[in-house]
């Protein structure tokens, strides 16, 4: 197992980036989290997102491929890692996210 995650600007992108992720291989899409910037409160500074995925390290790696492409192409990409082989702890934190400002929310398909 993999884990892949995505950042980009805003909550509208990370949902572009998560269709074109799980529509390019076979991952499970395990969060969508917010990071709030150093200058979050200023408005002009964008939400960061990060659009966090699972699944066998070929089909991430495609994943994120078609992910950043589809950020990179609105202008609002700004990181991407891949963990092959996560350690379990690091396997139970990803899922873990801010939106809706609960700390353990997870998307459940």
């Amino acid at each position: 197992m993999a884990l892949g995650m995505i950042e980009v600007f805003g909550f509208v992108t990370s949902i572009v980036v998560a269709d074109a992720a799980a529509k390019a291989a076979d991952v499970t899409i395990t969060a969508l989290d917010k990071n709030k910037p150093a200058a979050g409160d200023a408005a002009e500074v964008p939400l960061i997102m990060a659009v966090k995925m699972t699944g066998d390290v070929a089909a991430v790696e495609q994943a994120v491929e078609a992910g950043v492409r589809a950020a990179k192409e609105r202008g609002m990409y700004v990181m991407h890692h891949i963990i092959a082989r996560q350690a379990e702890d690091t396997e139970k934190l990803a899922p873990i996210c801010a939106v809706g400002h609960d700390s353990m929310n997870v998307l459940e398909y």
